[in-house]
């Protein structure tokens, strides 16, 4: 038994079930016992690999699109920002890109949400140079023009589920059963945030309800609409939800979400929907999602990799051919990942995603 799952066991026994989204949110950043606080899981020897990990490609495009919409807004100051950066590879290689855009590196100041304090510390060591300004959340982000990114950080956030029944809908619950953790439902109730799921859904299907992503993105859209920036937001998902996409990794294997609470990773398929109302809500302008691989192909992927290639034989050569396929192709990355940008009202879309 884990020592977060002690922890759970004593509160579910104290205060009786809680939601889906809490226990995930003990689970990934419990500040003592969480799996984001307490380890490195990103890399060969994480439990996953994520798309800068994969090539130094994926960050550089970013970086260039970044670029390209700034130069295109008249240059300036401007808070470059990303939310849960990793071990700061994607940022690393953005700037690296960047370097030679006259007066880009110049103009900025980098700014990173991150809540572990182990990742912080590779972060601020990768990029060292730059001098990161660290943020618990993006409460903090400073106000005036903003770039961000955001890979693979919503996907982390907690999700409510719940299934639909004929008189209204079941929250999904963590609880004690025979003395272990085990799911359970609530008894069906109206949930009028739903109302709107009652057009494509039936009695028996679940949907996952974003907690705090919403208010992430609102905040986010807020700056830029009234500053103007721009932002990245990439992950695995679609619109709208459908279905249980709660998934652990464990060891770098798929594993019950129950089973080894704060030592498996928890996260859940993204839906865009609420992301882009929040958005909009905020006055800012929301483009896509689309495929990631169409993403990248429409900012040169493809030629960027063949130039590298020409620099690559045997193994290496190899390892970039398998690096291009898997952030591109439909079977891989290539499509279970989307982009979406914003932007301020009227302004054209990023680069990248300009029809």
């Amino acid at each position: 038994m884990t020592p977060l799952e002690r922890h759970i066991r004593t509160r579910l026994r104290l205060d009786g079930p809680i939601t889906v989204a809490d226990y995930i949110a003990l689970c990934l950043d419990h500040p003592e016992h969480g799996y984001y606080t307490t380890r490195d899981p990103f890399g060969a020897g994480g439990d996953f690999i994520t798309a800068p990990e994969i090539s130094q490609m994926f960050g550089e495009l970013i970086g260039l699109s970044l670029a390209r919409a700034w130069l295109d807004q008249g240059g300036g100051p401007f808070a470059l920002a990303e939310l849960g950066p990793g071990r700061g590879t994607l940022m690393a290689d953005a700037l690296r890109a960047t370097k030679a855009v006259p007066g880009f590196h110049a103009a900025l100041s980098l700014h990173l949400v991150e809540l572990s304090p182990h990742l912080r510390k590779i972060q601020a060591d990768a990029l060292s140079p730059h001098a990161p300004v660290f943020h618990d959340d993006v409460s903090t982000l400073p106000e005036g023009r903003l770039f961000l990114i955001a890979n693979e950080f919503f996907d982390a956030l907690p999700v409510r589920q719940f299934i639909r029944q004929t008189d209204g809908w079941s929250e999904r619950m963590v609880t004690l059963r025979d003395d272990r953790l085990a799911f359970a439902l609530t008894e069906p109730r109206a949930i009028p945030d739903l109302d709107p799921r009652l057009a494509d859904t039936e009695p028996g299907m679940m949907v996952e309800f974003p907690v705090g992503g919403p208010a992430v993105v609102g905040h986010v859209a807020g700056i830029i609409a009234r500053h103007g920036g721009g932002a990245l937001i990439i992950d695995y998902g679609d619109m709208p939800s459908r279905g249980d996409t709660l998934q652990a990794l464990y060891e770098q294997a798929p594993d019950d979400p129950l089973a080894h609470p704060g030592q498996a990773d928890l996260t859940a398929h993204v839906d865009f929907a609420p992301l882009i109302a929040a958005a909009e809500a905020a006055g800012a302008s929301a483009t896509g999602p689309v495929p990631q691989g169409v993403f990248l192909e429409t900012l040169g992927i493809t030629p960027r990799a063949q130039a590298l290639a020409r620099q690559m034989t045997g193994e290496p050569l190899d390892r970039h051919i398998a690096a291009h396929r898997r952030l591109t192709h439909t079977g891989e990355m290539g499509h279970l990942f989307k982009v979406m940008g914003l932007t301020r009202r009227q302004a054209p879309p990023l680069p990248g995603l300009a029809p």
